[in-house]
């Protein structure tokens, strides 16, 4: 009789084990599964350079985006997906000595190449963070503009990752996207999917330019509104997506 009582705890254990559903494992992350799921492929990183630097300076790129997105010296700003620095250097010299550069990368490597760059050429307005997928964990109120040139395809999750953006941008603060209109998949995102995935995290597209310069477009958003609750953010289609209504000029 003791080992019949002894015994019915430890069956009643295994059956409410038994009727447990295992987790189910979508290689998301934890930080990212309480945002929608993106609804296109993701490019993988290939390299950490778009072309070289001699190419992209023959075609006055960076001076290009610079103007474009106004920046002068003093202003505070951050280039996501840094890689081996080409916006990083070119940022540095705009902004002065007053101003400083946060760069930004998931790459170890990369960020490791950057900070021997950076202590080479004595950019003493520059520190080097490394980043995460879906939380670029910027300080808050803190930057005047924020860089994402020709890696916002390569964000998985494109809403955890916006919506966590937000609040390092300072009051009248951009963001600044330069990417190539083709599939998500082929290294671009078409400028229609790219505009309702930021309107649906509560930003504003400002500005939109296709120029030769790039290779592709500028395009520049900015919030609008509070900053939605993440189980009230629509995802969007790739198929039926339309830009929202802008003020910004076209090209």
């Amino acid at each position: 009789m003791f080992r019949a009582r002894t015994l019915a705890p430890a069956v009643l254990i295994m059956a409410l084990v038994a009727c447990q559903k295992p987790a189910v494992e979508d290689g998301r992350g934890d930080a990212a599964r309480k945002f929608p799921k993106a609804d296109r492929p993701i490019s993988h990183s290939a390299s950490s350079t778009f072309a070289t630097e001699v190419q992209r300076d023959s075609l006055n790129e960076a001076n290009v985006v610079m103007d474009l997105a106004k920046i002068a010296p003093g202003m505070s700003v951050a280039d996501l997906g840094a890689g081996e620095g080409y916006y990083t250097v070119r940022l540095s010299h705009r902004v002065g000595k007053k101003g400083r550069v946060l760069a930004e990368d998931i790459d170890a490597a990369a960020n490791e190449r950057l900070a021997t760059r950076v202590m080479r050429e004595e950019l003493e307005n520059v520190s080097i963070k490394h980043g995460r997928p879906s939380d670029p964990s910027l300080p808050l109120d803190s930057f005047d503009r924020i860089f994402l040139v020709h890696m916002y395809h390569e964000v998985g999750e494109p809403y955890a990752f916006l919506w966590r953006l937000r609040p390092s941008l300072r009051k009248g603060g951009k963001i600044v996207v330069v990417d190539v209109d083709r599939p998500s998949d082929a290294h671009g995102i078409a400028p229609s999917l790219l505009f309702c995935e930021f309107a649906s995290v509560g930003y504003r597209l400002t500005e939109f330019v296709r120029k030769p310069e790039l290779q592709g477009y500028y395009a520049q958003f900015e919030a609008a509104g509070a900053r939605p609750v993440p189980a009230d953010i629509k995802p969007c289609r790739i198929s039926g997506v339309a830009p929202p209504k802008t003020n910004g000029s076209q090209g």
